[in-house]
């Protein structure tokens, strides 16, 4: 390692780096050789490590741990950290007692969690929020989704962080002029002119180039006044967030002025945070920028008061979020929330990656509850939109996958299948090893197995934390697993109590490795192609295996892997960046156009912004490098990349997003923001390049050194023949010579950690890492002949496996969409299927495909048997063919036998909602419909790709088709559902790779036998919970019923035979179909019965979702009724109808009172075919509304969330807006709007829209008659209701104001400019009556 001194007026003196992380404290220093007189008596040394260094280095590192928190000894870890360091510095005790002098460090670099910390306990700063006026509820409404498909109770939603009495609505609003779906759009220069031409001055340019209309200017007398008011009650943060302040700051900066005259010390603005467009991670980051920086503040300065001038040293600097170190002084919350992990990416980049070598690193950090996984090719690569703590944020981060699998993940055999997590067994009582009475945990298994040495571990166990790892411990509760396993499965030949540990290690390390795949394999990049870094405490016991398993072929373990995260904090750099908007499109001459000269002058600009944010923290100009990027999209699409800006621009985003996305366009490639980051260095710490000392140490191995173990350990190992024992070496790593060769097995220790080397390993020790190379091992090496039986172990790897290919084309579909319905909504879902089109697995994307995406595949393949070749992609969305309703069009491709053209080894299949499909509807949800071909496009097989050949052509020609109806028109931008086919491709595509790897890692008997064993693992997890309802309920059938809108009443009884563990859901009694929209195909009864038995089962109880949940279920439903139409009836309601079956089903199993039991689909459009016949160009925008989840036995319900069948994302109001011709003038909970009880249902939604120029509007909708139902004497929860408001002034009224119209649950209306739209969503039943 190179140390370069820093070019300082004064001499060079001590650096220190501390990752202050949630158990320990990690510390790193350099203390120059002037400095340092050893020997250091052994009392002032303590636990440190003293690593010499080479003449270049001049000078030595020091390394040590320290618990996190030890009240008894100290009241901060990192103070107490450098008390220790100085000691060892000066050769002299240093009291506690007193101000530390620290006039010998020169540096001092920090990562803490205080930040993380906070968000998670909720423990931050007491904050006023000020919001544009009518959007008072907008950060608690959030994006209505829940974050647990299947959780009832909602009880992972994010609490809010404010009280909601210190929120003040600014009177103020713009809006962009002009919408993007237009398609024949004026630039925002024109639209400028055309105002003024007229006298219209409130047309202004935005920052980001667009044209800003200020509709309101802001009322700066009423905000002092109600600003002061916050200001007396105490509050001293502010978070502002007004809508588009990303291209029009202006009233922000108003009111933070204001703010800044009265006295809050603590001013958080969203477009200083965060300049880009979405207002709602924008307003979280200026949210939790305000709640954390004060505790952030408190926190540096407390640190500090324990120094001599309050200062830890000449220069004091904290790590943030995005991987660069920032002062003491401007370290803020927002930038703070993943200062820990930061570190560590930054370690592992900086020490595992070798330039000379060139290979991407993925690193791997596990801990003791969590893992954390990132990749490196070179540059730090961020992203600017994340979820924190279940918040999402607009903020620069390191890209970093967090896994809860760690050391201390709890090992549970349920259902037949071996679970691993994702509960930890904490510290305390920690594993069962620890001698505190815990529960089995990985480092149990490993210790079993004989892959830690428990001599190497300090006395600190039991309960006077002076004993020893206790082996018997973990071997007598695995014997007692062990047992219980064998005694499940009688007929199969008994696990050893070492093959049960290496099993659930198995499991583990299969669960570790599905972020790594998201972060390569999901973004386009060959796993194998990739070196793995290992680090944290518990990596070294895993890393091999994992590798093996990824078919990665090196392994890099860096010296100061136990350390990492303080020591990447020592090699970090100072950063800054700033950023601003652009929209503009990037065309094929980039550098040639006006675009790329205004980009320039921009850039010039945020050069200098940086320059002097890092001159500031003394930084030197001459030591500065910048990054400029670019974030780039396709129109109309909302997968953005960040290009680096040059002239090359365009053809770098289409190449880079085909290789994220197996995707291209020929749409328009457009920039929306400009982005600088500058990194300076104080001081280098440079690692070393450790690719020449790893050549020359493999071309010593032809005569490599003989090293002597230290012991040797029994230990056991998961071979191709099984789980072997072995009598393994154990070497202590200072012990063994640089350019050492190990084969393995094999155990490195040292005094912090274990590195377990496996059989087909061998290590190489460098001088400051460990390099492990593995076998190539061969590929289909676990292809079985004859019978195979069922192994647990596997089942749960696969069921893993399975599900994380479906969402992988999931988010393939998401990123190369361009509706909104799709990439915005996450409106699809993504499945696999049997050879003969069985549910393998669903990633439960949205829950209405649920079980119906089977019949849909089933019907494909019945059709087709024997007629499909390779290449072939099969469309369908007819109900009568296993559709839901008409918009959601599913693409099927089948994957044949390597070498049989004719045989079908499984399908893929993609099901996304197109908002268009044509008919006489605004949008596809169609609410005036009454037959079938009314609604839209209509598909019962169509061959969308033959051998590979897209039928564009013939896509076009069915659309067409529509317009031939009476009344009908085709889709309005065909261009929109073409694009969203190709991406439904591009998912399939991205599927049958995925799987096809899996052929080759296991073999394709092994794969297809799993894909059928999995189904067997959810009906029998069926039949146990209909037994127990069977007892609860002493045997009685059960019952329910409820209306819809229309007075069809549906009907349900479950009968349950308890011996057979079946049930029987019969619906008979259930009204006829009608002449409506909202009769529902059969196959969402089948949806309805899969998502109600997941979410009454505990979500403790592994249960894969496929074909075998409703294996035990017999589902009779009348033909020709309400919910099994002939095929005839309109249908385009269904999937929000499907709530009500719902709702039945839970009232039934007296699970949950009835939630809204709608979707409110909302819809605008324009265009199309008019009265006479004429078809003119138009738009169509849809997007349905959460409500009020109903109360249950133990919970209160939500607000505003979507419910059961469905959970799309709310529109981004700044998207909304800047798409359509459409204003959102309010959006809000509707307070009280859910029924009492002792559990109260959840307040559903009001959201009131603006027409800007005349368009038509429809909303399809329920519970606008019928109340949702309490429960159990719990209140109805308050029906819906929507509204038209007609100009007064359009309609021949003399008095000002509007006309207020009923709309009813469906219908269709033509708005007028000025024209409003009011839709309230219901709100939950309450559960139980009101105790006295």
């Amino acid at each position: 390692m190179a140390i370069a001194p820093a070019e300082r007026p004064v001499q060079e003196g001590v650096r220190v780096a501390i990752d202050r992380g949630g158990t320990f404290c990690d510390v790193w220093a350099f203390i120059p050789n002037h400095l340092f007189n050893p020997p250091i008596p052994l009392e002032l040394l303590g636990n440190a490590d003293i690593i010499p260094g080479d003449e270049s280095d001049n000078g030595v590192q020091v390394t040590f741990k320290l618990l996190s928190v030890d009240p008894a000894n100290y009241d901060d870890a990192p103070s107490e950290g450098i008390r220790r360091l100085l000691q060892i510095v000066k050769k002299q005790e240093v009291s506690r007692e007193g101000l530390y002098d620290t006039s010998l460090i020169e540096s001092v670099r920090m990562g803490t969690t205080v930040a993380t910390n906070a968000l998670l306990e909720k423990k931050g700063e007491p904050f006023g929020l000020v919001l544009t006026q009518g959007f008072k509820d907008m950060i608690e409404i959030g994006d209505q989704t829940r974050p647990d498909l299947f959780d009832l109770s909602i009880s992972g939603k994010v609490k809010m962080l404010y009280n909601p009495e210190d929120i003040v609505q600014a009177s103020e609003r713009v809006t962009l002029e002009g919408w993007s779906l237009d398609q024949s759009a004026p630039s925002a220069e024109e639209l400028i002119e055309r105002a003024k031409s007229i006298g219209d001055d409130d047309v202004v340019m935005g920052v980001s180039g667009e044209a800003v209309r200020i509709l309101k200017p802001l009322d700066m007398g009423r905000m002092e006044e109600d600003l002061q008011k916050l200001y007396d009650r105490g509050l001293r943060a502010l978070a502002i967030c007004l809508l588009h302040s990303y291209t029009y700051p202006q009233h922000e900066r108003q009111i933070g002025e204001i703010a800044a005259r009265i006295g809050f010390t603590q001013i958080s603005l969203s477009s200083n945070l965060s300049p880009a467009i979405k207002v709602l991670p924008r307003g979280n980051s200026a949210v939790i920028d305000a709640y954390l920086s004060p505790i952030l503040r408190a926190y540096v300065d407390g640190f500090n008061s324990h120094f001599e001038g309050k200062k830890a040293g000449r220069w004091s600097e904290f790590m943030k979020s995005d991987g660069g170190l920032v002062s003491s002084d401007k370290f803020s919350g927002l930038r703070a929330v993943l200062s820990g992990p930061a570190g560590g990416f930054v370690g592992s980049a900086l020490t595992a990656y070798s330039r000379t070598r060139a290979r991407p690193v993925v690193g791997f950090d596990m801990g003791g509850t969590s893992t954390d996984v990132s990749r490196f090719s070179g540059e730090f690569e961020l992203t600017f939109e994340s979820v924190v703590a279940g918040v999402p944020i607009a903020c620069p981060q390191l890209s970093i996958e967090t896994v809860a699998a760690g050391g201390g993940s709890r090992l549970t055999y349920k259902n037949g299948m071996f679970v691993v997590g994702p509960e930890s067994v904490g510290a305390h009582p920690g594993p069962a090893c620890y001698r505190k009475g815990g529960d089995l945990a990985i480092t149990d298994a490993n210790l079993v197995l004989g892959r830690l040495i428990p001599s190497q571990f300090p006395r600190i166990f039991g309960p006077n934390a002076d004993e020893s790892l206790d082996v018997q411990a973990s071997r007598t509760k695995f014997e007692i697993l062990t047992g219980e396993i064998n005694a499940s499965r009688p007929d199969k030949s008994p696990y050893t109590v070492e093959e049960v540990a290496a099993g659930f290690i198995k499991v583990a390390n299969e669960g570790m490795s599905r972020p790594m795949r998201q972060i390569t394999e999901q973004r386009g990049f060959a796993m194998s192609s990739h070196d793995l870094c290992c680090f944290g405490g518990a990596g070294g016991q895993h890393a091999c295996a994992i590798a093996a398993g990824l078919g990665i072929e090196t392994v890099v373990v860096p010296r100061f892997s136990s350390i990492l995260s303080a020591y990447g904090i020592a090699c970090a750099s100072l950063s800054a960046e700033a950023a601003i908007p652009l929209s503009a499109e990037v065309v094929d001459d980039f550098q040639s156009s006006k675009t790329y000269v205004e980009a320039s002058k921009r850039i010039e600009l945020l050069k200098q912004d940086v320059l002097r944010q890092l001159q500031d923290q003394g930084a030197n100009h001459n030591e500065i490098d910048y990054t400029v990027t670019i974030a780039a999209q396709y129109d109309g699409a909302d997968t953005i990349l960040q290009i680096p800006f040059t002239p090359s621009l365009k053809e770098d985003f289409i190449q880079a997003h085909l290789r994220e996305t197996s995707f291209s366009s020929n749409r328009k490639v457009l920039m929306s923001n400009i982005r600088v980051r500058g990194i300076g260095k104080i001081f280098n710490v440079t690692p070393i390049d450790y690719a020449t000392s790893l050549l020359e140490a493999e071309r010593l191995s032809t005569s490599p050194k003989i090293v002597k173990p230290s012991t040797f350990n029994t230990a056991h190992f998961d071979t191709s023949s099984g789980v072997q024992e072995f009598q393994t070496p154990v070497y202590v790593l200072n012990q063994v010579p640089t350019n050492s060769q190990i084969n393995g097995p094999a155990i490195i220790v040292d005094s912090t950690q274990t590195i377990v080397v496996e059989p087909h390993a061998r290590a190489i020790v460098l001088k400051e890492h460990v390099i492990i190379r593995l076998e190539d091992k061969k590929s289909g090496q676990n292809e079985v002949d004859g019978e195979m039986s069922t192994d647990p172990i596997m089942l749960a790897v696969f069921a893993n496996r399975f599900m994380s290919i479906a969402e992988q084309m999931g988010h393939t579909l998401q990123r190369t969409s361009v509706s909104v319905s799709i990439k915005e909504r996450l409106d699809f879902s993504c499945s696999i299927h049997g050879t003969d089109g069985a549910l393998v697995a669903n990633a439960p994307h949205i829950p209405v495909h649920l079980g119906s995406m089977q019949y849909a595949v089933q019907a494909q393949h019945n059709h087709w048997l024997g007629k499909l070749r390779p290449g072939d992609v099969l469309l369908t969305n007819h109900p009568q063919w296993g559709g839901t309703h008409l918009p959601d069009l599913t693409t099927v491709t089948p994957v044949f036998e390597p070498g049989d053209d004719t045989k079908v080894l499984f399908y893929v299949a993609s099901r996304g909602h197109h908002s268009d499909i044509g008919g006489t509807g605004v949008t596809s949800m169609n609410p005036i419909a009454k037959e079938l071909w009314e609604e839209g496009v209509i598909i019962d097989t169509f061959k969308l790709v033959s051998q590979g050949e897209f039928n564009e052509k013939g896509v076009i020609e069915l659309f067409e088709k529509v317009a031939e109806r009476p009344g009908c028109s085709a889709t309005r931008r065909i261009d929109h559902n073409i694009t969203d086919l190709q991406a439904a491709i591009s998912a399939n595509v991205r599927g049958i790779k995925l799987v096809h790897k899996l052929f080759e890692e296991f073999g394709t008997k092994t794969v297809l036998f799993y894909m059928k064993e999995i189904q067997v693992v959810a009906r029998e997890t069926i039949r146990d919970f209909l037994r127990n309802v069977y007892d609860k309920f002493d045997g009685q059938a059960l019952r329910a019923s409820d209306y819809m809108d229309d007075g069809t009443e549906i009907k349900l009884e479950v009968r349950i035979n308890r011996e057979e563990g079946t049930a029987v859901f019969d619906w008979n009694g259930t009204g006829p179909q009608v002449l409506g929209n909202c009769n529902m195909p059969v196959a969402l009864t089948y949806a309805a019965i899969i998502y109600c038995l997941r979410s009454m089962i505990s979500p403790e109880i592994p249960m894969p979702l496929n074909q075998g949940v409703l294996d035990p279920i017999t589902n009779i439903v009348p033909a020709g009724s309400y919910i099994n139409p002939t095929g005839v009836v309109a249908i385009s309601g269904s999937t929000l109808a499907s709530q009500r079956l719902v709702d039945i089903i839970l009232q039934a199993f007296k699970a949950a009172a009835c939630s809204q039991g709608c979707a409110s689909s909302t819809g605008f459009g324009s265009g199309g075919k008019d009265a006479s016949g004429k078809v003119t160009p138009g738009f169509s925008y849809g997007e349905s509304l959460g409500g009020g989840s109903g109360a249950g036995p133990s919970w209160n319900g939500s607000n505003c969330v979507h419910v059961h069948c469905t959970n799309t994302k709310l529109t981004d109001t700044e998207i909304f807006e800047q798409r359509c011709p459409m204003l959102l003038v309010e959006s809000a909970i509707r307070r009280g709007s859910g029924g009492t009880g002792k559990f109260r249902g959840g307040d559903g939604m009001s959201k009131l829209f603006e027409a800007r120029m005349p368009l038509n509007f429809s909303i399809v909708s329920q519970r606008r008659v019928f109340h949702p139902r309490g429960m159990e004497g719990g209140q109805d929860g308050a029906r819906g209701k929507n509204t038209v408001f007609r100009l007064n002034s359009s309609i021949g009224v003399e008095e000002e104001g509007y006309s207020e119209i009923v709309a009813g649950s469906n219908g269709i209306a033509k708005l007028g400019t000025g024209d409003r739209v009011k839709i309230e969503t219901p709100g939950g039943g309450g559960w139980g009556a009101v105790e006295a």
